[in-house]
């Protein structure tokens, strides 16, 4: 079978037995407890059902805190359409230790099943296995002692970039809904992947090419979505869901202007600020990049620039 392509998506080949080839996005970045930049890392099941881990991001400086001195937690949904992609990856591996070192902050990056292996909902499932097994430790006595000993629980950050800023979105939903305790103080989601059949305004893309591939990437992801990209998991601006119930205090949504989701971003912010949720909100925009810039070009002057903004918007918060 010929590779699935689009603009947003790594090619992938699925072949008639039904194996899922990834031709990208498979290397993998070992963890250690040897500091390589200033951060160790370590890997932890939080699902012995479905073998999945969270990677583990503590500055190597931590281990000098005073007694009782707390870091803020970071939860870490990767992008990659749903498809690609891993915490492992180097993209994510390296982002996530360049965050850890610049905000000195503990950082959970959650592994979830990927489609189209397992379709849309299991990356959402797992994504709230992994929170639910993380606030375990909120009292000190869960299974991992870094989380036990380091996390401030009165500072627990959501983000995720593409389709994680998506589960970032819907993990606060859910958050609200079930009254997690203690209660997520930010949400980041940088450059969303939210979309729906009919564009939210008329500078969002109209090129029924373009729109049709978004469309066939939800497809593989989804397959058993009824409304395809109508679908509530990924049209949030549209579907008529009620979002002021974020379950958290602060969010923070960054958009790029050459992204073809950047309309979308923008629509859910200004959804979010008319829906009666009452915590405080942070737009910024790079009207001159693309969809995850700043992953696939950490050292541009804008990357380094939204960097300063997402560290910014976890250190600001202290209690």
């Amino acid at each position: 079978m010929e590779p699935h392509r689009t603009s947003h998506l790594p090619s992938i080949r699925i072949h008639k037995d039904g194996r899922v080839e990834r031709l990208s996005g498979n290397d993998v970045i070992p963890t250690s407890l040897d500091p390589q930049n200033d951060v160790v890392t370590k890997d932890v099941v939080y699902s012995t059902e479905h073998n999945l881990s969270v990677r583990l991001f503590l500055p190597h400086k931590s281990t000098k805190l005073a007694t009782g001195e707390k870091l803020a937690l970071l939860i870490y949904f990767h992008g990659g359409a749903y498809i690609m992609e891993s915490p492992f990856s180097p993209v994510y591996h390296n982002y996530l230790a360049e965050v850890v070192k610049t905000s000195n902050c503990l950082a959970a990056s959650v592994q979830y099943r990927r489609a189209p292996e397992h379709p849309i909902p299991a990356a959402y499932e797992d994504s709230w296995a992994a929170i639910q097994w993380i606030f375990s430790h909120s009292d000190g006595f869960g299974e991992e002692v870094w989380i036990n000993e380091l996390a401030d629980f009165g500072r627990v950050f959501v983000a995720g970039d593409s389709a994680g800023a998506n589960i970032s979105h819907h993990m606060a939903i859910r958050a609200g809904k079930e009254k997690l305790h203690p209660r997520i103080k930010g949400v980041a989601m940088v450059h969303p992947g939210f979309w729906g059949k009919d564009p939210v305004d008329e500078k969002e893309v109209q090129d029924e090419r373009i729109r049709s591939q978004v469309a066939e990437v939800w497809e593989l992801a989804s397959p058993n979505s009824v409304d395809g990209v109508d679908d509530p998991w990924l049209n949030v601006v549209g579907s008529g869901s009620d979002i002021s119930g974020l379950g958290c205090e602060r969010v923070l949504v960054a958009v790029a202007g050459k992204d073809v989701f950047g309309r979308q971003g923008l629509a859910y912010a200004a959804k979010l600020e008319r829906s009666g949720w009452k915590g405080e909100l942070e737009v910024v925009e790079e009207e001159e990049e693309g969809h995850c810039f700043h992953i696939h070009n950490p050292d541009s002057e804008n990357a380094l620039k939204l960097m300063k903004t997402f560290v910014e918007f976890i250190s600001s918060s202290v209690n």
